[in-house]
Protein backbone atom coordinates (compact mmCIF):
# COMPACT_ATOMS: atom_id res chain seq x y z
CA UNK A 1 0.00 0.00 0.00
CA UNK A 2 2.71 2.32 0.81
CA UNK A 3 4.61 1.82 -2.28
CA UNK A 4 1.35 2.43 -4.48
CA UNK A 5 0.48 5.47 -2.52
CA UNK A 6 4.09 6.75 -3.57
CA UNK A 7 4.11 5.50 -7.17
CA UNK A 8 0.93 7.50 -7.67
CA UNK A 9 2.28 10.69 -5.69
CA UNK A 10 5.66 10.54 -7.67
CA UNK A 11 3.49 10.05 -11.27
CA UNK A 12 0.86 12.69 -10.19
CA UNK A 13 4.07 15.57 -9.25
CA UNK A 14 5.71 14.66 -12.74
CA UNK A 15 2.18 15.70 -14.53
CA UNK A 16 1.76 18.76 -12.88
CA UNK A 17 5.31 19.65 -13.22
CA UNK A 18 6.07 18.88 -17.05
CA UNK A 19 2.71 21.26 -17.69
CA UNK A 20 3.51 23.97 -15.83
CA UNK A 21 7.05 23.78 -17.80
CA UNK A 22 5.23 23.35 -21.35
CA UNK A 23 2.89 26.37 -19.80
CA UNK A 24 6.17 28.23 -19.65
CA UNK A 25 8.06 27.70 -22.56
CA UNK A 26 4.49 28.58 -24.50
CA UNK A 27 3.85 31.77 -22.55
CA UNK A 28 7.99 33.02 -23.35
CA UNK A 29 7.41 32.12 -26.96
CA UNK A 30 4.10 34.35 -26.77
CA UNK A 31 5.46 36.93 -24.71
CA UNK A 32 8.32 37.32 -26.74
CA UNK A 33 6.43 37.65 -29.93
CA UNK A 34 3.39 39.85 -28.37
CA UNK A 35 6.13 42.31 -27.39
CA UNK A 36 8.31 42.30 -30.50
CA UNK A 37 5.15 43.34 -32.70
CA UNK A 38 3.63 45.35 -30.13
CA UNK A 39 6.93 47.55 -30.20
CA UNK A 40 6.05 48.71 -33.66
CA UNK A 41 2.27 50.32 -32.29
CA UNK A 42 1.39 53.69 -32.36
CA UNK A 43 -1.94 53.79 -30.01
CA UNK A 44 -2.15 57.10 -30.96
CA UNK A 45 -3.55 56.85 -34.29
CA UNK A 46 -6.42 55.01 -32.32
CA UNK A 47 -7.44 58.02 -30.37
CA UNK A 48 -7.35 60.37 -33.15
CA UNK A 49 -8.93 58.00 -35.70
CA UNK A 50 -12.95 58.79 -35.99
CA UNK A 51 -13.54 54.85 -37.55
CA UNK A 52 -12.70 53.12 -33.93
CA UNK A 53 -15.06 51.45 -33.01
CA UNK A 54 -17.27 52.30 -30.49
CA UNK A 55 -16.66 50.79 -26.74
CA UNK A 56 -19.14 50.58 -23.86
CA UNK A 57 -17.86 50.29 -20.70
CA UNK A 58 -20.10 48.70 -17.78
CA UNK A 59 -19.29 48.95 -14.53
CA UNK A 60 -22.37 46.97 -12.30
CA UNK A 61 -22.24 48.96 -8.40
CA UNK A 62 -23.73 47.39 -5.03
CA UNK A 63 -22.98 49.51 -2.14
CA UNK A 64 -19.23 50.98 -3.08
CA UNK A 65 -20.81 54.39 -1.95
CA UNK A 66 -16.69 54.59 -0.40
CA UNK A 67 -15.42 54.37 -4.00
CA UNK A 68 -17.75 55.11 -6.57
CA UNK A 69 -17.40 59.02 -7.42
CA UNK A 70 -13.55 58.45 -7.66
CA UNK A 71 -13.98 54.94 -9.84
CA UNK A 72 -16.22 56.87 -12.39
CA UNK A 73 -14.11 60.10 -12.61
CA UNK A 74 -11.13 57.39 -13.60
CA UNK A 75 -13.66 55.38 -16.03
CA UNK A 76 -14.63 58.91 -17.74
CA UNK A 77 -10.98 59.31 -18.04
CA UNK A 78 -9.94 56.75 -20.14
CA UNK A 79 -7.82 57.43 -23.18
CA UNK A 80 -9.81 56.54 -26.16
CA UNK A 81 -12.06 58.65 -28.88
CA UNK A 82 -15.03 56.73 -29.09
CA UNK A 83 -16.56 55.17 -25.84
CA UNK A 84 -19.49 55.62 -22.83
CA UNK A 85 -19.56 54.32 -19.85
CA UNK A 86 -22.48 52.48 -17.97
CA UNK A 87 -22.74 52.35 -14.28
CA UNK A 88 -25.24 49.76 -13.00
CA UNK A 89 -26.59 50.64 -9.29
CA UNK A 90 -27.96 47.10 -8.07
CA UNK A 91 -30.10 48.06 -5.49
CA UNK A 92 -27.56 49.53 -3.35
CA UNK A 93 -28.95 49.77 0.04
CA UNK A 94 -26.40 52.68 0.85
CA UNK A 95 -26.12 55.56 -0.55
CA UNK A 96 -24.13 55.14 -3.64
CA UNK A 97 -26.81 56.05 -6.26
CA UNK A 98 -28.04 59.18 -4.57
CA UNK A 99 -23.93 60.11 -4.35
CA UNK A 100 -23.32 59.48 -8.06
CA UNK A 101 -26.66 61.33 -8.99
CA UNK A 102 -25.89 64.59 -6.88
CA UNK A 103 -22.19 64.55 -8.21
CA UNK A 104 -22.95 64.34 -11.90
CA UNK A 105 -25.85 65.88 -11.83
CA UNK A 106 -28.10 63.02 -13.54
CA UNK A 107 -31.75 63.50 -14.53
CA UNK A 108 -34.09 60.58 -15.43
CA UNK A 109 -34.39 60.41 -19.11
CA UNK A 110 -36.85 58.33 -21.74
CA UNK A 111 -34.42 55.52 -23.26
CA UNK A 112 -35.76 52.81 -25.37
CA UNK A 113 -34.49 49.26 -24.85
CA UNK A 114 -35.13 45.94 -25.30
CA UNK A 115 -34.37 42.81 -22.56
CA UNK A 116 -32.58 40.71 -24.96
CA UNK A 117 -31.03 38.83 -22.64
CA UNK A 118 -32.19 38.44 -18.25
CA UNK A 119 -32.14 41.21 -16.17
CA UNK A 120 -33.82 42.18 -13.23
CA UNK A 121 -36.24 45.42 -14.06
CA UNK A 122 -34.45 48.41 -14.72
CA UNK A 123 -36.28 51.14 -13.10
CA UNK A 124 -34.72 54.14 -14.82
CA UNK A 125 -31.94 55.10 -16.90
CA UNK A 126 -29.93 58.46 -16.11
CA UNK A 127 -28.30 61.10 -17.74
CA UNK A 128 -26.04 64.32 -16.81
CA UNK A 129 -27.36 67.47 -17.05
CA UNK A 130 -24.04 68.71 -17.99
CA UNK A 131 -22.25 68.21 -21.30
CA UNK A 132 -18.60 66.91 -19.65
CA UNK A 133 -20.56 64.29 -18.64
CA UNK A 134 -22.24 63.18 -21.36
CA UNK A 135 -20.61 59.74 -22.26
CA UNK A 136 -22.00 58.72 -18.68
CA UNK A 137 -25.06 56.76 -18.66
CA UNK A 138 -26.44 55.22 -14.97
CA UNK A 139 -28.72 52.67 -14.66
CA UNK A 140 -30.81 52.33 -11.02
CA UNK A 141 -32.77 48.43 -11.10
CA UNK A 142 -33.50 45.91 -8.91
CA UNK A 143 -30.77 43.71 -7.17
CA UNK A 144 -29.89 41.01 -9.30
CA UNK A 145 -26.23 40.59 -8.89
CA UNK A 146 -23.21 41.23 -10.62
CA UNK A 147 -24.30 39.18 -12.99
CA UNK A 148 -27.65 40.50 -14.09
CA UNK A 149 -26.25 44.21 -13.72
CA UNK A 150 -23.64 43.18 -16.41
CA UNK A 151 -26.72 41.81 -18.42
CA UNK A 152 -28.64 45.16 -17.93
CA UNK A 153 -25.96 47.43 -18.92
CA UNK A 154 -25.40 44.80 -22.15
CA UNK A 155 -28.84 45.90 -22.95
CA UNK A 156 -28.70 48.81 -22.17
CA UNK A 157 -25.48 49.39 -24.47
CA UNK A 158 -25.79 50.37 -28.42
CA UNK A 159 -21.78 49.98 -29.12
CA UNK A 160 -20.48 46.70 -30.98
CA UNK A 161 -17.92 46.19 -28.13
CA UNK A 162 -18.59 45.71 -24.41
CA UNK A 163 -16.21 45.66 -21.72
CA UNK A 164 -17.34 44.59 -18.14
CA UNK A 165 -15.23 45.77 -15.50
CA UNK A 166 -15.48 45.85 -11.52
CA UNK A 167 -16.80 49.16 -10.26
CA UNK A 168 -14.58 49.03 -7.48
CA UNK A 169 -11.46 48.34 -9.49
CA UNK A 170 -8.39 50.61 -10.85
CA UNK A 171 -8.39 50.61 -14.92
CA UNK A 172 -5.10 51.93 -16.40
CA UNK A 173 -6.00 54.87 -18.73
CA UNK A 174 -4.92 53.21 -21.88
CA UNK A 175 -6.12 49.67 -21.38
CA UNK A 176 -9.33 50.34 -24.12
CA UNK A 177 -6.55 51.16 -26.67
CA UNK A 178 -4.72 47.94 -25.48
CA UNK A 179 -7.73 45.36 -25.21
CA UNK A 180 -9.30 47.07 -28.72
CA UNK A 181 -6.26 45.86 -30.58
CA UNK A 182 -6.59 42.09 -30.94
CA UNK A 183 -10.11 43.17 -32.66
CA UNK A 184 -8.79 45.42 -35.00
CA UNK A 185 -5.82 43.08 -36.17
CA UNK A 186 -7.08 39.79 -36.74
CA UNK A 187 -9.03 39.81 -39.84
CA UNK A 188 -9.24 36.14 -40.83
CA UNK A 189 -11.79 35.39 -37.76
CA UNK A 190 -13.66 36.71 -35.42
CA UNK A 191 -12.35 37.97 -31.81
CA UNK A 192 -14.89 37.47 -29.43
CA UNK A 193 -13.21 38.22 -26.41
CA UNK A 194 -10.28 39.72 -24.88
CA UNK A 195 -8.47 39.77 -21.52
CA UNK A 196 -5.48 41.36 -20.15
CA UNK A 197 -3.40 41.47 -16.54
CA UNK A 198 -4.87 41.91 -13.67
CA UNK A 199 -2.67 43.31 -10.99
CA UNK A 200 -3.14 44.21 -7.13
CA UNK A 201 -3.64 47.65 -6.03
CA UNK A 202 -3.28 46.85 -1.91
CA UNK A 203 -0.89 49.34 -0.12
CA UNK A 204 -0.61 51.08 -3.26
CA UNK A 205 -0.92 55.25 -2.86
CA UNK A 206 -4.45 55.90 -4.69
CA UNK A 207 -5.63 59.57 -5.06
CA UNK A 208 -9.19 60.00 -6.46
CA UNK A 209 -8.94 57.13 -8.51
CA UNK A 210 -5.62 57.51 -9.90
CA UNK A 211 -2.56 55.41 -8.60
CA UNK A 212 0.19 57.88 -7.73
CA UNK A 213 2.66 55.32 -6.86
CA UNK A 214 2.93 51.52 -6.88
CA UNK A 215 3.68 49.85 -3.77
CA UNK A 216 4.41 45.19 -3.12
CA UNK A 217 1.67 44.83 -0.46
CA UNK A 218 2.64 45.49 3.32
CA UNK A 219 0.78 42.27 4.52
CA UNK A 220 1.70 38.79 4.19
CA UNK A 221 -1.29 37.54 2.29
CA UNK A 222 -1.56 40.21 -0.23
CA UNK A 223 2.21 39.88 -1.33
CA UNK A 224 1.52 35.99 -1.88
CA UNK A 225 -1.36 36.62 -3.93
CA UNK A 226 0.89 39.09 -5.65
CA UNK A 227 3.01 35.89 -6.72
CA UNK A 228 -0.01 34.15 -7.89
CA UNK A 229 -1.54 36.55 -10.01
CA UNK A 230 1.90 36.89 -11.36
CA UNK A 231 2.02 33.25 -12.45
CA UNK A 232 -1.26 32.79 -13.52
CA UNK A 233 -1.51 35.78 -15.69
CA UNK A 234 2.02 36.03 -17.51
CA UNK A 235 2.28 32.08 -17.56
CA UNK A 236 -0.60 30.25 -17.54
CA UNK A 237 -3.02 32.37 -19.58
CA UNK A 238 -0.45 33.86 -21.64
CA UNK A 239 0.54 30.08 -22.75
CA UNK A 240 -3.34 29.32 -23.11
CA UNK A 241 -3.79 31.88 -25.17
CA UNK A 242 -0.74 30.59 -27.54
CA UNK A 243 -2.53 27.31 -27.39
CA UNK A 244 -6.01 28.60 -28.61
CA UNK A 245 -7.40 26.79 -25.09
CA UNK A 246 -8.38 30.07 -23.02
CA UNK A 247 -11.28 30.05 -20.90
CA UNK A 248 -11.28 32.46 -18.58
CA UNK A 249 -11.20 36.24 -18.89
CA UNK A 250 -10.97 37.82 -15.99
CA UNK A 251 -14.58 39.01 -14.38
CA UNK A 252 -12.48 42.51 -13.04
CA UNK A 253 -12.20 43.66 -16.72
CA UNK A 254 -12.99 41.89 -20.17
CA UNK A 255 -13.88 43.47 -23.67
CA UNK A 256 -16.54 41.35 -25.64
CA UNK A 257 -18.07 41.35 -29.07
CA UNK A 258 -21.72 42.14 -27.57
CA UNK A 259 -23.77 40.61 -30.69
CA UNK A 260 -22.23 37.04 -29.74
CA UNK A 261 -22.79 37.68 -26.18
CA UNK A 262 -26.05 38.20 -26.86
CA UNK A 263 -26.51 35.57 -29.06
CA UNK A 264 -24.65 33.07 -26.19
CA UNK A 265 -27.26 34.27 -23.78
CA UNK A 266 -25.41 36.68 -21.90
CA UNK A 267 -24.07 36.24 -18.57
CA UNK A 268 -25.81 33.25 -16.40
CA UNK A 269 -27.13 33.58 -13.17
CA UNK A 270 -27.07 30.40 -11.72
CA UNK A 271 -23.42 30.57 -11.32
CA UNK A 272 -20.63 32.09 -8.96
CA UNK A 273 -18.65 31.96 -11.75
CA UNK A 274 -20.28 33.87 -14.40
CA UNK A 275 -16.71 35.22 -15.91
CA UNK A 276 -15.66 31.45 -16.87
CA UNK A 277 -19.06 30.07 -17.80
CA UNK A 278 -19.90 32.87 -20.08
CA UNK A 279 -16.17 32.49 -22.02
CA UNK A 280 -17.18 28.70 -22.72
CA UNK A 281 -20.47 29.35 -23.57
CA UNK A 282 -19.50 31.82 -26.20
CA UNK A 283 -16.76 29.30 -27.39
CA UNK A 284 -19.23 26.60 -27.42
CA UNK A 285 -22.12 28.77 -29.90
CA UNK A 286 -19.37 29.95 -32.05
CA UNK A 287 -18.05 26.60 -32.70
CA UNK A 288 -21.34 24.86 -32.62
CA UNK A 289 -22.14 27.29 -35.43
CA UNK A 290 -18.82 26.30 -37.31
CA UNK A 291 -17.94 29.82 -37.21
CA UNK A 292 -13.87 31.02 -36.77
CA UNK A 293 -13.19 32.47 -33.79
CA UNK A 294 -10.70 33.53 -31.45
CA UNK A 295 -10.57 34.31 -27.50
CA UNK A 296 -7.32 36.38 -26.95
CA UNK A 297 -4.64 37.69 -24.47
CA UNK A 298 -2.12 40.42 -23.98
CA UNK A 299 0.24 40.87 -21.40
CA UNK A 300 -0.40 44.15 -20.49
CA UNK A 301 -1.43 45.43 -16.46
CA UNK A 302 -4.68 46.74 -17.59
CA UNK A 303 -6.49 46.82 -14.57
CA UNK A 304 -5.48 46.81 -10.40
CA UNK A 305 -8.12 45.41 -8.24
CA UNK A 306 -8.23 45.41 -4.10
CA UNK A 307 -7.50 40.92 -2.99
CA UNK A 308 -8.24 40.12 0.90
CA UNK A 309 -6.14 40.65 3.12
CA UNK A 310 -7.44 38.21 5.97
CA UNK A 311 -7.78 33.70 6.09
CA UNK A 312 -11.38 34.56 6.52
CA UNK A 313 -12.64 36.76 3.47
CA UNK A 314 -9.37 34.60 1.50
CA UNK A 315 -11.80 31.60 2.11
CA UNK A 316 -14.97 32.80 1.03
CA UNK A 317 -13.19 34.49 -2.32
CA UNK A 318 -11.37 30.99 -2.95
CA UNK A 319 -14.37 28.82 -1.96
CA UNK A 320 -16.51 30.68 -4.20
CA UNK A 321 -13.84 30.61 -7.09
CA UNK A 322 -14.06 26.91 -6.42
CA UNK A 323 -17.73 26.52 -6.81
CA UNK A 324 -17.85 28.40 -10.19
CA UNK A 325 -14.84 26.26 -11.58
CA UNK A 326 -16.88 23.40 -10.96
CA UNK A 327 -20.28 24.59 -12.15
CA UNK A 328 -18.86 26.12 -15.44
CA UNK A 329 -17.00 22.32 -15.72
CA UNK A 330 -20.05 20.29 -15.10
CA UNK A 331 -22.36 22.96 -17.17
CA UNK A 332 -20.12 22.33 -20.42
CA UNK A 333 -18.75 18.90 -19.91
CA UNK A 334 -19.81 18.04 -23.58
CA UNK A 335 -16.63 19.87 -24.21
CA UNK A 336 -14.32 17.10 -22.50
CA UNK A 337 -12.57 15.56 -25.09
CA UNK A 338 -14.61 16.45 -28.14
CA UNK A 339 -12.33 17.58 -31.15
CA UNK A 340 -15.65 20.32 -32.29
CA UNK A 341 -14.10 22.38 -29.79
CA UNK A 342 -10.69 22.20 -31.00
CA UNK A 343 -7.48 22.80 -28.92
CA UNK A 344 -10.64 23.86 -25.67
CA UNK A 345 -11.88 20.31 -25.97
CA UNK A 346 -8.91 18.45 -26.37
CA UNK A 347 -6.15 20.54 -24.52
CA UNK A 348 -7.87 23.34 -22.00
CA UNK A 349 -10.72 21.83 -21.02
CA UNK A 350 -9.02 18.81 -19.40
CA UNK A 351 -5.88 20.70 -18.04
CA UNK A 352 -8.73 22.71 -16.49
CA UNK A 353 -10.56 19.42 -14.83
CA UNK A 354 -7.44 17.50 -13.85
CA UNK A 355 -4.86 20.38 -12.36
CA UNK A 356 -7.53 23.09 -11.54
CA UNK A 357 -9.89 21.34 -9.85
CA UNK A 358 -9.39 17.47 -9.08
CA UNK A 359 -5.57 17.96 -7.86
CA UNK A 360 -6.04 20.13 -5.27
CA UNK A 361 -8.44 17.67 -4.04
CA UNK A 362 -5.70 14.75 -4.38
CA UNK A 363 -3.29 17.07 -3.01
CA UNK A 364 -5.85 17.51 -0.16
CA UNK A 365 -6.04 13.54 0.51
CA UNK A 366 -2.37 13.47 -0.03
CA UNK A 367 -1.32 15.81 2.70
CA UNK A 368 -3.91 13.94 5.12
CA UNK A 369 -2.90 10.42 4.37
CA UNK A 370 1.17 11.77 4.69
CA UNK A 371 0.06 13.23 8.14
CA UNK A 372 -1.40 9.88 9.41
CA UNK A 373 1.65 8.16 8.35
CA UNK A 374 3.96 10.13 9.90
CA UNK A 375 1.80 9.92 13.61
CA UNK A 376 1.55 5.98 13.01
CA UNK A 377 5.47 5.50 12.45
CA UNK A 378 5.18 4.40 8.66
CA UNK A 379 6.35 7.08 6.57
CA UNK A 380 8.86 6.63 4.38
CA UNK A 381 10.97 9.55 5.21
CA UNK A 382 14.02 9.47 2.89
CA UNK A 383 11.59 9.37 -0.13
CA UNK A 384 9.42 12.46 1.83
CA UNK A 385 12.21 14.74 2.00
CA UNK A 386 13.82 14.11 -1.47
CA UNK A 387 10.19 14.75 -2.90
CA UNK A 388 9.40 17.89 -0.46
CA UNK A 389 13.05 19.10 -1.57
CA UNK A 390 12.07 18.10 -4.94
CA UNK A 391 8.65 20.11 -5.31
CA UNK A 392 9.73 23.48 -2.99
CA UNK A 393 12.46 23.82 -5.31
CA UNK A 394 10.12 23.56 -8.41
CA UNK A 395 7.82 26.27 -6.84
CA UNK A 396 10.30 28.90 -6.06
CA UNK A 397 12.12 28.36 -9.30
CA UNK A 398 8.22 29.23 -10.97
CA UNK A 399 7.63 31.98 -8.86
CA UNK A 400 10.98 33.65 -9.73
CA UNK A 401 10.60 33.22 -12.94
CA UNK A 402 7.04 35.13 -13.16
CA UNK A 403 8.95 37.65 -11.41
CA UNK A 404 11.23 37.64 -14.07
CA UNK A 405 8.92 37.99 -16.94
CA UNK A 406 7.36 40.64 -14.74
CA UNK A 407 10.84 42.86 -14.95
CA UNK A 408 12.05 42.11 -18.30
CA UNK A 409 8.23 43.11 -19.48
CA UNK A 410 6.47 46.08 -17.75
CA UNK A 411 8.43 46.54 -14.77
CA UNK A 412 5.94 47.93 -12.71
CA UNK A 413 8.01 47.63 -9.03
CA UNK A 414 10.64 49.84 -9.65
CA UNK A 415 12.30 49.86 -6.62
CA UNK A 416 14.57 47.17 -6.32
CA UNK A 417 13.96 46.52 -2.80
CA UNK A 418 10.09 45.86 -3.51
CA UNK A 419 11.24 43.30 -6.07
CA UNK A 420 13.35 41.42 -3.64
CA UNK A 421 10.43 41.32 -1.33
CA UNK A 422 8.60 39.58 -3.53
CA UNK A 423 11.05 36.97 -4.14
CA UNK A 424 12.03 36.51 -0.45
CA UNK A 425 8.22 35.43 -0.14
CA UNK A 426 8.19 33.41 -3.15
CA UNK A 427 10.51 31.05 -0.30
CA UNK A 428 7.03 30.89 2.15
CA UNK A 429 4.34 30.50 -0.62
CA UNK A 430 4.75 27.04 -0.62
CA UNK A 431 3.81 26.52 2.87
CA UNK A 432 0.61 27.96 2.27
CA UNK A 433 -0.28 25.37 -0.31
CA UNK A 434 -2.29 23.11 2.44
CA UNK A 435 -4.65 26.18 3.10
CA UNK A 436 -5.36 26.31 -0.87
CA UNK A 437 -6.57 23.08 -1.15
CA UNK A 438 -8.16 23.16 2.36
CA UNK A 439 -10.31 26.10 0.47
CA UNK A 440 -10.89 24.17 -2.40
CA UNK A 441 -11.86 20.84 -0.66
CA UNK A 442 -14.29 22.81 1.00
CA UNK A 443 -15.51 25.03 -2.32
CA UNK A 444 -16.52 21.80 -3.73
CA UNK A 445 -18.18 20.33 -0.33
CA UNK A 446 -20.45 23.51 -0.49
CA UNK A 447 -20.96 23.12 -4.42
CA UNK A 448 -22.50 19.55 -3.46
CA UNK A 449 -24.65 20.73 -1.05
CA UNK A 450 -25.94 23.17 -3.29
CA UNK A 451 -24.57 26.39 -1.94
CA UNK A 452 -25.76 29.28 -4.22
CA UNK A 453 -24.94 32.91 -4.56
CA UNK A 454 -22.18 35.89 -4.28
CA UNK A 455 -22.27 36.31 -0.90
CA UNK A 456 -22.17 39.99 -1.51
CA UNK A 457 -21.24 42.62 1.54
CA UNK A 458 -19.10 39.47 2.79
CA UNK A 459 -15.47 40.97 0.71
CA UNK A 460 -13.60 42.65 2.61
CA UNK A 461 -12.48 46.05 0.84
CA UNK A 462 -10.69 48.21 3.08
CA UNK A 463 -10.94 51.11 0.33
CA UNK A 464 -7.83 52.76 -1.25
CA UNK A 465 -4.84 54.71 0.45
CA UNK A 466 -3.39 58.13 -0.79
CA UNK A 467 -0.04 58.96 -0.18
CA UNK A 468 0.62 61.37 3.09
CA UNK A 469 2.98 61.22 5.98
CA UNK A 470 0.55 59.63 7.85
CA UNK A 471 -0.36 57.03 5.03
CA UNK A 472 -3.98 57.95 6.17
CA UNK A 473 -7.18 56.42 4.31
CA UNK A 474 -8.56 58.41 1.61
CA UNK A 475 -12.53 59.85 2.35
CA UNK A 476 -14.52 59.68 -1.19
CA UNK A 477 -16.42 62.90 -1.24
CA UNK A 478 -18.77 64.42 -3.89
CA UNK A 479 -16.14 66.49 -6.05
CA UNK A 480 -15.65 65.73 -9.44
Amino acid sequence: MDAFFTNIIFIITLCIIGSYLLLGIFSALRLRKYLRKNSYVNYNSLVSSPLSPRVSVIAPAYNESRTIIDNVRTLLSLYYNNFEVIVVNDGSTDDTFEKIKAAYKLVKVNYYFDYRISCERIRGVYRSEDPSFNRLTVIDKKNGGKADSLNAGVNISRSPLVVTIDADSIIEPDSLLKLIKPFLEIKDRKVIGTGGVIRIVNSCDVEKGFIRKINIPEKILPRLQVLEYTRAFLLGRMAWSYLDGLMLISGAMGMFDRETLVGAGGYSLKTVGEDMELVLRMRRYMAERDIDYEVTYIPDPLCWTEVPSNIKSMRRQRTRWTRGLVESLVTHRKMLWRSKYGRLGLLGYPYWMFFEWLSPLIAFGGITYTVILAILGMLNWPFFLLLFLFIYSFAISLSTWSVLFEEITFHKYERKRDVIRLLLVAFFEPFFYPAHATFAVIGNIQYLRGKKGWGRGEADRRGFKMANNKRRRFNNNNQV
